[in-house]
């Protein structure tokens, strides 16, 4: 059976999903796409159950990749800004190295495991 790999962009209850044949190929999808919403997705400061969220808390896109043996993808931030992470239930920040943005930082790790 072949190897397969899914990407799936979740966006404020909307779910889109791709399969592709290698790791590369999904990595290189999920940057292309959050990249491009990057450009125009946004969320505002919001308040529930009585405190207010700021935009850098809120997650406007959620891209995971999963795959045999790897788990993880980034989130497109209600500020536009991008963070990389691990695993799925128990997600761990994926911190660039030097030189590195989250979407290298992501290829990194889910390129070793």
């Amino acid at each position: 059976m072949a190897r397969s790999y899914s990407l799936t962009l979740r966006r404020e209850g909307d779910s889109e999903r791709q399969r592709f044949v290698t790791l590369d190929g999904a990595l290189d999808a999920l940057e292309t796409e959050v990249r491009a919403m990057s450009q125009t997705v946004r969320r505002e400061a919001t308040k529930s159950l009585g405190r207010e969220y700021e935009p850098v808390e809120l997650v406007a896109v959620r891209a995971e990749i999963s795959g045999p043996g790897v788990r993880g993808g980034v989130d497109l931030r209600g500020d536009g800004s991008v963070q990389a992470f691990s695993g799925r239930i128990r997600r761990a920040v994926i911190e660039p190295r030097d030189g590195e943005d989250p979407y290298s930082a992501l290829r990194r790790v889910l390129s070793s495991d």
